[in-house]
């Protein structure tokens, strides 16, 4: 029973020994650095979240909360330290220990200090285990101090992690207002305790916070210099972007994130020269977050010689790339094993070449890939003994992806027997029942779950991320990859790859055949809208957007289609099973029985509710915010008396009709002495008469006759309806 008294004489102190009327300060002060530590753990646990159950997580934190408190009253402030970086080391060293392999320790710094570059942490294959590493250090010293009224060494134990996090990129615009919001809170609140003022003083920091989330919010609408918008700002409100397919999709970023609305760019990128077109691959990313992509893993530089190629049978494929633009990437047929042209360059874990400068325009380069070429026969029987790793990089899912997917995607797969036939029942079903179009509204929560259940169109990147979250919740390895379709053929062995050629797919994994491109979206309308897109920069004579080798002049088909070879029935070979045809392959002939998805019935042929992204509806954050902002106006108007002024303007300049005379004169009369107070700056004092005051400000003759209305009114009765109507009347003429 002590235990708890004490415990609980942490938050408020006994009568005896705190300020008077402090009670509410400090909670609003324990309030702003729950706010701060709060916004700093909502980062933690979305990266949980995203490969895990976070229960654990959560344990680890209410545990170091309640230590906290509890050897609050015990520990000394260096020792209270000492403990949190010995959990901070401790912590890192565990996660250290679950790194596979003997990891370089200079290697290990360096990647380190690349995250202060705003490389994500998602990217860390173990993220799990260095969030749970890490949270306890920071979590026990900031509350620690909270609990001993030490504000500031609080919020800048929580600030600092956050502020890590927002070097990093992890932390979003709302998350790092909120935190800023907490802290400031802290600190303000904070003194107001210590120096014994009561909640009621704290208004000036209430409204200092409410300004603090309305300026960026009003920022963001306020156009900048050549009519943009402050990006850091919009970000506040929402997607904002107006990037390109192609940035969005073909930078070197470890990060794809899922846009709203976005255009595409005719401008001529590069132009291939190879013995067959393909799609120019550019990366991959494994780990899914529920609104986009991360690449993990590590990238070893590229010394030369051949890379290991695909398990299964493969033709070499040579490709010379000249940049007609400056490019940041190494598009090539997947699967590269060999480049020559470019120096300082990397291998992704995944494959891919990655240079470290771009690759400037009039430069060249050249790529040997080795192209997978499985027979669909041997897809069919390739079975389902995945290596560990794939299965367990390539099935993530976050612990928050709604059920509804897996149970729609086991009912559209329900006559699948394969994973093969899973894919393509999958592939079938998304380009048969959803529209092309770029478009689109960003919608809130889990992409994969709103394409599914609340869109009825969107672009690649929308299909793609679908297809792979509905394999990867039927246990089958998948992948979200990006790059450019083939682009403009202008020769049999020539292509030119527009901006507009930029594209995501999908590659599933198969046993001992490696992995396998499929493309849910549709075709036709894709390149149906890069045509327009095109015709359209022409006649509006843009710049960049033909070479000598295109326009009217071609002697090849424009924008010529290349769709996976596993929608191609071959004659056992697998020859060019990849290569020249056309449509959205939704006429291409099943392998092994699949049954098309629409005889499935109901289920498959379900409907997408009519909108393209659902209500707009606030966040959880912009709630809360938008609350707190709320209060801070509130707190504001009353602190500055707004209200009272407000209201006294408009009393003052407008009085109603109403009522027996003697009120209206005495309504009259009180606006007058208001209005008169303000304009001779001299208020009448306490025991002068009206009329001593009246000569005192040197009044008007009209003033004085409201004064004798009133005197006659209220000590004589006298008080007719014209007089009433002569005392408003004269008194509207003179505030006016």
């Amino acid at each position: 029973m002590s235990l708890l008294r004490r415990t609980v004489g942490l938050f408020i102190r006994p009568a005896a020994d705190r300020p008077a009327n402090t009670t509410g300060t400090r909670l609003l002060a324990l309030l702003g650095v729950a706010l701060l530590l709060g916004a700093t753990l909502q980062v933690m646990y979305h990266f949980i979240e995203v490969v895990d159950i976070p229960i654990t997580f959560l344990l680890i934190v209410a545990v170091t909360l309640v230590a906290a408190t509890l050897v609050a009253r015990y520990l000394r402030p260096w020792v209270a330290v000492a403990v949190g970086l010995v959990l901070l080391a401790g912590g890192l060293a565990w996660y250290l220990t679950t790194l596979t392999g003997d990891p370089d320790p200079m290697a290990l710094l360096a990647d380190t200090l690349s995250l202060f570059a705003g490389r994500t942490l998602l990217r860390i294959t173990n993220i799990n285990q260095w969030v749970l590493g890490v949270a306890p250090g920071p979590v026990f010293v900031t509350w620690y101090f909270a609990m001993r009224r030490w504000y500031t060494p609080a919020v800048l134990a929580a600030g600092g992690t956050l502020g890590f996090f927002v070097l990093t990129g992890d932390a979003d615009v709302i998350t790092t207002v909120t935190g800023v919001v907490g802290g400031t809170a802290a600190i303000g609140f904070g003194d107001l305790e210590r120096r014994g003022k009561s909640v009621v003083r704290g208004e000036t920091v209430v409204t200092v916070v409410a300004l603090m989330i309305i300026v960026p919010g009003i920022v963001s609408v306020v156009p900048a210099s050549a009519g943009a918008s402050i990006p850091i700002a919009g970000d506040f409100l929402g997607d904002g972007s107006d990037n390109t397919l192609e940035s969005s999709l073909t930078g070197v970023d470890e990060r794809v994130t899922i846009q709203g609305s976005i255009t595409l760019s005719p401008e001529v990128a590069f132009s291939v020269t190879s013995t067959e077109g393909s799609y120019w691959q550019v990366a991959s990313y494994d780990r899914y977050t529920g609104d986009g992509w991360v690449r993990t893993g590590a990238s070893d530089r590229y010394t030369g010689g051949y890379l290991d190629g695909p398990p299964g049978r493969s033709t070499t494929v040579t490709q010379t790339v000249e940049a007609e633009a400056s490019i940041s990437t190494i598009p090539a047929a997947w699967q590269p094993v060999q480049l020559d042209g470019v120096e300082n360059v990397s291998v992704t874990d995944a494959g891919s070449f990655v240079p470290a400068e771009p690759v400037q325009a009039g430069e060249s380069f050249t790529v040997r890939s080795a192209v997978p070429r499985p027979a669909p026969t041997e897809l069919q029987t390739a079975g389902t003994d995945y290596p560990e790793d794939i299965r367990e990089t390539y099935t993530q899912l976050p612990s928050s992806t709604p059920d509804r997917v897996r149970e729609r995607t086991a009912r559209l797969t329900a006559n699948a027997e394969t994973p093969y036939e899973t894919a393509r029942t999958v592939e079938r079903w998304l380009q048969n029942n959803r529209e092309y179009s770029l478009d689109v509204r960003k919608p809130r929560g889990d992409v994969a779950d709103a394409f599914l259940f609340d869109m009825e169109r969107g672009y690649c990147t929308y299909y793609a991320t679908t297809m792979v979250t509905m394999l990867r919740s039927e246990g089958v390895p998948a992948r979200f990859v990006t790059g450019y379709t083939a682009g403009e053929r202008v020769a049999e062995d020539r292509w030119v790859v527009r901006g507009e050629n930029s594209h995501a797919w999908v590659q599933v994994y198969f046993p001992d055949r490696g992995w396998v491109r499929f493309d849910p979206t549709p075709s036709a309308p894709r390149e149906a809208t890069e045509r327009e897109r095109l015709e359209q920069a022409r006649e509006g004579n843009e710049s960049n957007v033909d070479t000598d080798e295109t326009g009217a002049g071609s002697q090849w088909t424009p924008e010529s289609t290349v769709t996976p070879a596993p929608l191609t029935e071959t004659n056992g070979t697998g020859a060019n099973a990849s290569e020249n045809v056309t449509g959205a392959g939704s006429s291409s002939r099943p392998v092994g029985g699949v049954i098309d998805p629409s005889q499935f019935g109901g289920a498959a042929n379900e409907s997408a509710d009519a909108g393209t992204g659902g209500p707009l509806l606030p966040t959880r954050h912009q709630l809360g915010l938008g609350l707190l902002a709320l209060i801070g106006v509130v707190a504001g108007v009353r602190r500055t008396d707004a209200a009272e002024r407000l209201y006294r303007t408009a009393w003052v300049r407008y009085q109603p009709r109403n009522g027996e005379p003697a009120e209206r004169i005495e309504r009259a009369y009180q606006r007058l002495t208001y209005h008169l107070e303000r304009r001779a700056e001299r208020p009448r004092h306490p025991g002068e008469t009206p009329r001593a005051w009246f000569d005192a400000i040197d009044a008007t003759d009209d003033a004085r006759r409201v004064m004798l209305r009133r005197e006659r009114a209220r000590y004589a009765g006298e008080a007719t309806p014209e007089a009433a109507e002569e005392a408003v009347a004269t008194v509207n003429r003179i505030v006016r």
